[in-house]
């Protein structure tokens, strides 16, 4: 039998956005036969909420394989709250004491937690064990240096995981069996970066529509709450997800839109969950001073910290307008894409012209997309657009989007089709067929 290790240091019941890949797919390695140990942080002081809900959705078969991380409580004085550092001796251990007693086929690495993917070419040089990188975000991140950027947050905090990132990113994938990656921008990054790097180490592999997820959130309904007020005869648009710095040309547009229909019969109120990856005690609210500029600060409802993941799922459904947001980064493939498109209900996207997100709406249609050029200010066609469609909304008219092609979603970008590539690539580099 097939072995499979997954290294994930998130994993349920916190819900954090880098495992949702590895969640989504364990059924589906299951079902083809695949032997499947994960391991995780045994994190006593999660950053992400818990969700005990999402563990009914990995299979009993699977090994979940907990190791312990230093506390927060220490590694606060010397300034080390990552995950990654704290949990990496033990997860280094634990890792050599499974591989002698178990030996699995193929090492995957699925998380943003990046520092602890080095592990992959130290247990491949003592042990000859092929390791397959997933690549959910750019491990090297140049958006700071690009011009115009902002300055990059956290100070010296900064400086050392941008150090450390460039330091080990090449030495780490140079000897991997394949990368596996969410966008071709982060993949074209690689090879300007590395002589070495040729086209055929990488693979571009989107994140799975949570078909399951749904299911399972229609058959629990007790499990979730509701997030919007009701009873208002606002017309309620919602997201959920992060805000970060790179989104604010995207709420420049929006909140330029929203503002020109400011005077309508009907008032338009713009909700926000979730948009900080801080917690909850330290989450600060990205979009207030935009939405001030745009004096609609009444209007735009944030709460930063965290929500659960079938909750933003709810959110989705109870929502009267979805909103998909684009990035600075064109290579920028959000997770949430999908579930939005899924939920069926009238959604509008906002990306950069070219942007990996644009093309995915444009692909797979089922949301109004505006693009615009990226500029000092909001893009004057674009706010007309977007206005145009806010006032379809406030009329009560459908928006003109194309219908979404779930035949296309099916075969190319559901959880099962996702999970067929991995293990296509898995079976790839153990040099056996699947």
């Amino acid at each position: 039998m097939k072995r499979l290790l997954i290294v994930s240091p998130h994993f349920p019941p916190v819900n954090a956005p880098d495992m949702q890949r590895v969640r989504m797919s364990l059924p589906h390695f299951v079902k083809a036969g695949w032997e499947v140990t994960v391991l995780t942080a045994d994190d006593r002081e999660p950053q992400a909420p818990l969700e005990p809900a999402l563990l009914q959705t990995v299979p009993d078969s699977v090994r979940v394989i907990r190791v312990p991380c230093l506390s927060r409580r220490w590694t606060r004085f010397f300034g080390l709250n990552n995950l990654a550092w704290r949990m990496l001796p033990f997860l280094a251990t634990a890792g050599i004491r499974l591989i002698r007693t178990w030996r699995p086929s193929v090492i995957y690495f699925s998380t943003t937690q990046f520092t602890t993917m080095p592990l992959g070419r130290l247990w491949r040089r003592s042990y000859g064990l092929p390791y397959v990188i997933d690549l959910q975000d750019p491990w090297v991140n140049d958006y700071y240096r690009q011009p115009g950027a902002p300055p990059p947050p956290g100070g010296w905090k900064y400086r050392f995981a941008d150090a450390s990132a460039r330091l080990l990113e090449g030495w780490t994938l140079r000897r991997s069996a394949h990368v596996i990656s969410v966008s071709a921008r982060y993949l074209d990054d690689l090879a300007r970066r590395y002589p070495w790097w040729t086209p055929d180490r990488g693979s571009v592999l989107t994140f799975g529509a949570p078909d399951e997820d749904f299911a399972l959130l229609r058959a629990r309904p007790d499990a979730t709450r509701a997030l919007l007020p009701a009873g208002k005869r606002s017309l309620r648009i919602a997201y959920a997800g992060r805000l970060g710095p790179d989104m604010l040309p995207t709420l420049e547009v929006l909140f330029a839109a929203v503002a020109r229909c400011r005077d309508a019969t009907r008032p338009v109120e713009l909700y926000f969950f979730g948009t900080s990856y801080a917690g909850a005690d330290r989450a600060e609210s990205t979009g207030t001073a935009c939405a001030q500029r745009h004096g609609i600060a009444d209007l735009v409802h944030e709460q930063p910290a965290r929500i659960g993941y079938l909750d933003s799922l709810r959110l989705l459904i109870d929502t009267d307008v979805a909103l998909v947001l684009g990035s600075e980064d064109q290579g920028y493939s959000p997770s949430k894409i999908y579930p939005t498109l899924l939920a069926g209900r009238p959604t509008m996207a906002i990306a950069p012209t070219g942007s990996v997100l644009a093309g995915a709406v444009e692909e797979l249609g089922g949301a109004a997309l505006v693009t615009y050029r990226p500029q000092p200010t909001a893009d004057d066609q674009a706010v007309a657009a977007l206005t145009s469609l806010l006032q379809h909304c406030i009329a009560g008219r459908p928006l003109p989007a194309p219908p979404l092609d779930r035949a296309r979603l099916e075969v190319r970008h559901s959880a099962a089709a996702v999970a067929r590539r991995q293990l296509e690539i898995f079976s790839r580099v153990i040099g056996c067929s699947d």
